[in-house]
């Protein structure tokens, strides 16, 4: 994965983050270690799932099940890292 490939991938789960937060905050503001739910960020787990989805529709990926297994998804860069192992499989 690029740079300029993370950078777009980190720009939309910052978007949807703060979104599923309810907040009215620019997303470039959000630090990447930002935790899902603590005081700035409020990311149920029914929330990340449906991020999760959006994320798959924005990116034009498949997020496979096995993706998920042995990870705990605590941060916007979890989330990050998460679709960057995605598109990594994906580059030939």
């Amino acid at each position: 994965m690029t740079v300029t490939d993370r950078d777009r991938v980190t720009a939309a789960v910052k978007r949807l983050v703060a979104r599923e937060s309810r907040l009215s905050i620019d997303p470039d503001g959000i630090a990447d270690h930002e935790p899902l739910d603590g005081p700035l960020l409020r990311v149920t787990s029914v929330g990340l799932l449906g991020m999760l989805i959006r994320l798959e529709d924005e990116l034009s990926l498949t997020l496979p099940d096995d993706l998920f297994v042995g990870r705990v998804l605590y941060t916007v860069s979890d989330i990050v890292d998460v679709v960057a192992a995605v598109e990594d499989r994906t580059v030939p």
